[in-house]
């Protein structure tokens, strides 16, 4: 990997040089983009766990939501600031047995932990930054099948993901029937609506309108754009929950001994969203937030493909779709739309109080439907 050199402060992206961790590394060479252009030498950082079998089909490949990466498993350490961000779906005995299965995690494409994204030296040794290309999520597994090709994966046993990593999960499916035995698509969609993208919208200006974004162009600054970062991570975090779990969790209280009366403190839910804000700023890219979210917006299977009925009607993989009730950002009808366009597909319904981010919170519910797909006979 080329080193290049940050200020520690700049942006939380992985670099060469950075501790490696449980990182894997492969080079998937020049890749052409859907908008038109071409990225040269395009690196994916990647977990493994468990053994890929002689005869090659008991892959599983878990994609990761909007700021996670490929370390879905395992502590934090040197290369990991946090500890994987799917616990306990992973290993011996787990939903996804490593006993059984070869896993596969990637950092997907315009991330910022290892695989070609924003922050990683361009043709001429200095970031990409603002040069980054446009890229779509159909993009993203375009670059994921390459990766498969060179571990001699020609089909996966099952791909699975949630939020953005659902929409790849689906993408997979459509765009690879060959490819996929099984996917399961949790608290995701067939395509980005309306509300997601002008929630992202807001994100997004949060962002380039702190000065120091410059244009994307701050890597070689003290400072990058952190301000901006923390709100756009603050507008998602509030879409990731529901509103029954933040009033019965937080209320009116303030903050520990704080007066939020008249400005002087601050009410407890908003130290949290602080929190979340300030973790996100020393792991993360605000460029690869960009990217992206913007590939987010990009979703739609049925683009070209003669519209969302028409794109699902290519899948022939044993579909299973995981609504979240409480989700007001992937609200439970979208699951609905994709379950009612693929014949056969079963619809499973997680009960949480948490919003959006049931899927990630609760692991027995989550866990007994991977169970259900892969035939577990536990």
């Amino acid at each position: 990997m080329t080193t290049t050199s940050r200020p520690p402060t700049t942006s939380g992206a992985w670099r060469g040089g950075d501790p490696v961790g449980d990182r894997k590394f492969i080079g998937l060479g020049a890749v052409e983009l859907e908008r038109g252009g071409v990225l040269p030498d395009v690196t994916l950082a990647y977990e493994t766990w468990g053994e890929l079998n002689p005869a090659r089909d008991n892959a599983i490949l878990v994609e990761h939501a909007l700021t996670g990466d490929s370390h879905v498993t395992g502590p934090s350490g040197p290369g990991h600031p946090t500890p994987g961000w799917w616990h306990g779906l992973i290993g011996p005995g787990c939903p996804l047995d490593t006993d059984r299965f070869h896993v596969v995690a990637a950092n997907v494409l315009g991330g910022c932990q290892g695989s070609t994204g924003p922050a990683s030296p361009g043709p001429d040794g200095q970031p990409w930054g603002s040069r980054f290309p446009f890229v779509t999520v159909r993009d993203q597994v375009r670059v994921e099948a390459l990766l498969a090709d060179r571990l001699g994966i020609d089909r996966w046993s099952l791909v699975l993901g949630g939020s953005m990593g659902g929409m790849r999960a689906l993408e997979w499916a459509v765009t690879h029937p060959e490819r996929v035995a099984s996917a399961l698509v949790l608290a995701s969609t067939a395509y980005a609506s309306a509300e997601q993208i002008a929630w992202c919208q807001a994100q997004l200006l949060a962002i380039r309108s702190d000065p120091h974004f410059r244009g994307g162009d701050y890597y070689d600054q003290e400072t990058g754009p952190d301000t901006g970062l923390g709100i756009a991570r603050r507008i998602a975090h509030v879409t990731y929950r529901s509103e029954v779990e933040l009033h019965e969790r937080f209320g009116r209280s303030p903050q520990g001994e704080e007066d939020p009366l008249g400005g002087r403190g601050r009410y407890a839910v908003e130290s949290y969203l602080d929190h979340h804000a300030g973790k996100l700023a020393g792991r993360f890219d605000a460029n690869s937030y960009v990217v992206l979210t913007e590939a987010m917006n990009s979703h739609d299977v049925g683009r070209g493909r003669g519209g969302v009925e028409s794109a699902l009607a290519r899948v022939t993989a044993d579909l299973t779709v995981v609504a979240v009730d409480s989700d007001r950002l992937y609200p439970p009808r979208l699951s609905h739309e994709v379950a009612a366009g693929v014949p056969g597909a079963r619809l499973h319904t997680v009960h949480s109080d948490y919003g959006h981010d049931g899927f990630l919170i609760e692991l027995e519910q989550v866990g007994a439907v991977v169970r259900r797909v892969l035939g577990d006979p536990a």
